[in-house]
């Protein structure tokens, strides 16, 4: 099973939550209050999230967190990205080192790109406006494949 980090699900949490009052600055408590996610790791998303220029921090009284652009401008690989790094399903395209024992043969290392690329271009389709429509039924929305994938 492929899995975001748990941390990339938080992050993807966070920014809808922020979505949902645009305009609103929200601090880190009040965030881990209607998300139900711990305080502490609401505060280091959103620091994150802020070095990503995805959130606006603001200092003071009146300060606290806002989305950076609009919910549409705001895609969820974007999100993904900024928690865990680039999108890449395997560790031998990850950029970072590692040691395969079969790198020396394996014939499928050059597939996984566009394969990598198909994934972030599926995230890339999503945005956190769409996040704040009713979520379709399972089984009824279909999924459009990239041109270079349908059969």
């Amino acid at each position: 099973m492929i899995r975001l980090t748990n941390l990339a699900d938080y992050a993807v949490v966070v920014m809808t939550a922020a979505a949902r009052v645009p305009g609103e600055r929200l601090s880190a408590a009040r965030v881990a209050e209607v998300t139900a996610i711990p305080a502490p790791t609401v505060a280091k998303l959103m620091g994150t999230l802020a070095r990503a220029e995805l959130l606006v921090a603001s200092r003071g009284v009146a300060g606290g967190f806002a989305l950076a652009r609009a919910p549409a401008e705001i895609s969820i690989a974007a999100i993904v990205e900024a928690v865990d790094g680039p999108i890449a399903l395997t560790n031998c395209l990850s950029g970072e080192a590692h040691e395969c024992a079969i790198e020396g043969q394996c014939g499928v290392r050059g597939h996984w790109g566009p394969i990598n690329a198909a994934v972030r271009a599926a995230l890339s389709a999503v945005t956190l406006a769409d996040l704040l429509k009713p979520a379709a039924k399972p089984g009824l929305a279909p999924v459009a494949l990239p041109a270079e994938m349908t059969p």
